[in-house]
């Protein structure tokens, strides 16, 4: 959730001129009216204002999916006002949960029987789905210590500096220590070998991504597989992987089903995705899937009777909605294997004519790589009148959300610009995203530059090396957008 903060310069009431024929008073912004108001006021006034928010389809920051076929939106609105958790009031509901759980654990290559059900749960995001396999390595690791009679206080887990915030949202949550493999220039996911040196007898699992957030890129799942087997061998150690598939899972299948990443891996013990992302439904669905049951301690299970019937239950959430599951459900049976395979087919090609259009400008060092997620992560080739903050900022005034960010440890030095391919992202949107970035370079060239302003402002007492200024212009930047974004919402 968002943190909620009140203080603002604006005024405190909500007025709305469109809903004055109906309100002839205003509305207090941080605090609950006193009196009624008409259901049409209500509606306008609540319209009005998310006219202001950014258009979703132009939002190419986003990796979680903006449209859905109607039929879709029709049964997601039918099943609206069901709580998921009600397994016994809702009997179909929990069946088309299972079905999505024992699909997705075959399309991940899990062992299982001809009869043998899947062990997984649908979550709240890949978020939730990171925290539940964490938990259960926690675990098992500790159950192990304990039998051993060996100190069971200091887990940590091993990923790279790339990883999504959550996990660093579960090591602090839940104490467990993040030790992460730290990037390079040019090198923007974790280093397996770098990565199994870091694990020692309190690891609790090695963390790879499918699908770097910052250039889409595949971590090497086969070779850390490998290298940890060996090490394992040589220790008498346990430690396993944990896939955070969370963008290519519903990628990798279709367009690199010969990809080892899964659980043709013995170590991959548990695997997260995204449905909301490409799993193609809108957001607030996930899924972890585990190898076995051995792999998903019994204690960790909870079970309840109160709402009709004997339920197990692993979530953190408990009341949900039962919408995403169904609209889960429903993509994975109107596309089948060969309707995903298409559209993940296009968004890739779609990727490539953004890529190839941007190279043509001669501007940019594209940063992402061709196989992986359908993403183009690129960056200026002399930024030093004009940075990727400037270009994203001016970008906004196309319409396009178009995200700027700095790359973790060790590469903070590197900026770049991500634009996501999702499904509604046509070819000729990409076309004239690359149009309008070649206007936006032009008129940046007709502009005097605030980064040497800024950098000889910062450089007035000694000279600084090029690596020097450009961090320096990457934090000036940062805090310039901040501002703005800052005093855009002040004046909200």
């Amino acid at each position: 959730m968002v943190l909620s903060k009140t203080a603002s310069d604006s005024d405190e009431s909500i007025h709305s001129t469109f809903a004055s024929r109906y309100v002839r008073t205003s509305l207090p912004r941080f605090k609950m009216p006193e009196n009624s108001i008409p259901k049409d006021a209500a509606y306008q006034i609540i319209n009005d204002e998310l006219m202001l928010d950014g258009n979703p389809r132009l939002n190419l920051a986003s990796f979680v999916t903006t449209w859905m076929e109607p039929e879709c939106d029709k049964l997601m609105m039918a099943s609206i006002n069901k709580n998921y958790v009600d397994m016994d009031e809702y009997p179909v509901t929990t069946e088309l949960q299972n079905r999505c759980v024992n699909m997705i654990a075959h399309l991940f290559n899990a062992p299982l029987e001809d009869s043998e059900a899947a062990v997984g749960v649908g979550t709240v995001g890949s978020s939730e789905a990171i925290m539940l396999a964490g938990l259960a390595f926690k675990r098992k690791w500790q159950n192990t210590r304990k039998a051993q009679g060996l100190p069971y206080d200091k887990p940590n887990i091993v990923t790279g500096a790339n990883v999504q915030v959550c996990w660093e949202k579960f090591a602090r949550y839940f104490e467990v220590e993040l030790k992460e493999v730290k990037l390079s220039e040019g090198y923007y996911v974790m280093d397996p070998v770098k990565a199994v040196e870091m694990v020692d007898e309190n690891t609790i699992c090695v963390a790879a991504i499918l699908g770097s957030t910052l250039n889409g890129e595949f971590e090497d799942v086969k070779l850390l597989n490998d290298l940890l087997l060996e090490k394992n061998k040589q220790t008498g150690w346990d430690t396993p992987i944990h896939v955070d598939a969370a963008s290519g899972g519903f990628i990798a299948p279709f367009i690199y089903p010969e990809l080892e990443w899964d659980f043709r891996l013995p170590l991959v013990k548990s695997i997260n995705v995204s449905g909301h992302k490409y799993g193609l439904v809108y957001a607030g669905i996930g899924w972890v899937i585990w190898r076995s049951k051995e792999d998903l301690p019994e204690e960790l299970i909870f079970h309840i009777n109160y709402l009709g019937a004997d339920q197990p239950t692993f979530t953190l959430n408990f009341s949900k909605g039962s919408s995403q599951v169904i609209a889960q459900y429903y993509q994975l049976i109107r596309l089948g294997f060969e309707g995903y395979r298409n559209v993940m087919e296009n968004c890739h090609e779609n990727a490539m004519v953004l890529k190839q259009g941007l190279e043509k400008t001669g501007r940019f060092n594209i940063v992402s790589k061709d196989d992986g997620v359908p993403l183009v992560a690129f960056s200026l080739k002399d930024n030093k009148r004009h940075d990727e903050f400037e270009v994203a900022e001016m970008l906004r005034r196309f319409g396009w959300i178009v995200p700027a960010y700095t790359m973790p440890a060790d590469a903070q030095h590197v900026t770049v610009l991500r634009v996501v391919i999702r499904e509604d992202f046509s070819r000729t949107l990409a076309e004239r995203l690359v149009l309008d970035i070649t206007k936006v370079l032009h008129e940046l060239d007709s502009m005097p530059s605030k980064l040497l302003a800024a950098a000889q402002q910062n450089g007035k007492n000694g000279k600084k090396t090029d690596m020097e200024t450009q961090r320096e212009v990457a934090t000036y930047w940062k805090k310039f957008v901040s501002d703005i974004k800052t005093n855009r919402n002040k004046s909200c």
